[in-house]
């Protein structure tokens, strides 16, 4: 007994769903390595990249973000601060891996 006209497209049907693709997970797990290896030096990177970003943004005349805090004054704000304690902390975390691997 043949199989006619099992496993092809039906218009009628249309085209399946595409399956869920969990990059942005991949993504996360990534930037969270990359962190704990290298601590507020990693920070400071990703927070200049988006302050550069957020900025160049801005004046192209983007006043309002999809991030939770909205207004992008208040986001160059935010990413200043992080950046800022992240330079802050780099020098006390130099001399935490100096005594981890000194002694």
């Amino acid at each position: 007994m043949a199989a006619n006209g099992l496993n092809q497209f039906d218009a009628s049907v249309g085209h399946p769903a595409p399956a869920f693709d969990p990059l942005r997970l991949c993504v996360f797990t990534t930037i969270a390595l990359i962190s704990c290896i290298l601590g507020p030096v990693a920070v400071l990177a990703f927070a200049l990249v988006a302050i550069a970003g957020y900025a160049k943004a801005r004046r192209g005349g983007l006043l309002r973000s999809r991030c939770k805090l909205g207004d992008t004054r208040l986001v160059l704000a935010y990413l200043s601060v992080i950046a800022v304690a992240a330079a802050v902390g780099i020098p006390f975390w130099v001399m935490l891996w100096m005594r981890i691997l000194g002694g």
